[in-house]
């Protein structure tokens, strides 16, 4: 069946937005400018307030459940279910796990590459799966073990290459070794976020731009209140910052007004962040989940291919098979060799649904 014109560019959007989110960070990281008052020139390293500004987009999905809840009821037939009532605190367990691993892994993107960030975000199965099983009662199939084995080999290749080619560029090799154990450690509070959601959330049937809003709004709330103690604590050599504190906001705005791209950048991470979740969450609902993790696959490839054009890292061929072995992973995990069946029946409720259980998360929608 051919794709209509609008799925294609819900398609489109959703790889286009998904790779400026990670490409647009990364780009906020490589400037330098100056800081508050006489500060020298040095780097926009800012990860909390990065994340703030990516919660901030997730919350905008909010605004748009409301939109589109608005227009659904000017119609003489509404297409929307009516909301059963939930309480919103049920969102500030996963809100926090997000707000977390979000912070966690933007710290971790000023220490290593943007691709190999991406990549290693794939993780976030071998952990889902382990916890799933644990908490809650699935059994998985032998073809999902299969990818979280090869997900894991696929993690390993992906960390020798950064091990062999953390010199020689912009990130120490102690620096790059810290940011990949840092990324996979943000993955497993993904997981654990992932695993809450389902366990206690999913079962009230919230509309999914309206869940993502509001674990926005508890994320960008809670994040901006904690940027005021994150000023007086020393973070010492982890610090990126004059101060040597763990965020130094005023710094981040100093550096914003003498180099305005980086407001380019962050403006970008926010409108990418809330398309990207808008044209996820549609691609799923017109196409299938599998057509999601395809795309989301290549939203890894297009922020490497960008990298290397972009001159940010080199190409290693080690990197290279690492995200064949990744993308092998996930596809196993996510049951692509059933959706390639010539048998395999198109567009079914499992297709659609099954298949999200390895690809929602949270930051940058999450992996």
């Amino acid at each position: 069946m051919s794709w209509s014109r609008r799925q294609l560019g819900l398609a489109a959007l959703m790889l286009l937005t998904g790779s400026i989110n990670t490409l647009a960070a990364k780009w906020a990281d490589n400037f330098s400018a100056g800081g508050c008052g006489e500060t020298e020139e040095h780097r926009f390293q800012h990860p909390f307030v990065q994340a703030v500004g990516m919660f901030l987009g997730e919350f905008s999905c909010l605004g748009v459940f409301y939109l589109l809840l608005w227009r659904d009821r000017r119609r003489s037939e509404p297409r929307l279910a009516p909301s059963q009532p939930f309480n919103p605190l049920l969102f500030l367990p996963p809100a926090l796990c997000d707000m977390t691993g979000t912070s966690i892994m933007y710290v971790a993107l000023n220490m290593t590459s943007a691709s190999s960030f991406q990549m290693l975000r794939g993780s976030v199965i071998v952990f889902t799966g382990l916890l799933s099983v644990a908490f809650l009662g699935r059994r998985l199939e032998l073809s999902q073990w299969l990818g979280i084995g090869a997900t894991i080999l696929g993690l390993l290749v992906v960390g020798l290459a950064d091990l062999r080619s953390g010199h020689g560029q912009q990130h120490k090799l102690s620096e790059v070794i810290t940011g990949d154990l840092l990324i996979i450690m943000a993955q497993v509070i993904v997981a654990i976020q992932m695993v809450l959601e389902e366990k206690f959330v999913y079962k009230h049937d919230v509309h999914p731009l309206r869940a993502v809003g509001t674990e926005g709004f508890f994320g960008f709330v809670l994040l901006a209140l904690l940027l005021v103690p994150m000023y007086y604590i020393p973070a010492g050599g982890f610090s990126g910052n004059p101060r040597g504190v763990l965020e130094d906001a005023p710094d981040a705005f100093c550096q914003l007004g003498r180099r305005p791209l980086i407001a380019l950048a962050l403006l970008a991470t926010v409108a990418s962040i809330a398309f990207f979740n808008f044209a996820g969450l549609s691609v799923t609902k017109e196409l299938s989940a599998t057509t999601r993790m395809v795309l989301d696959s290549l939203r890894t490839l297009a922020v490497w291919v960008c990298s290397l054009v972009l001159g940010w890292e080199s190409f290693h061929g080690l990197q290279l098979l690492g995200f064949g072995v990744l993308l092998a992973g996930t596809a196993l995990y996510n049951g692509l060799h059933r959706a390639l069946s010539p048998c395999a029946p198109r567009g079914s409720a499992a297709e659609r649904q099954g298949l999200l259980q390895g690809e929602q998360g949270g930051i940058n929608g999450e992996s």
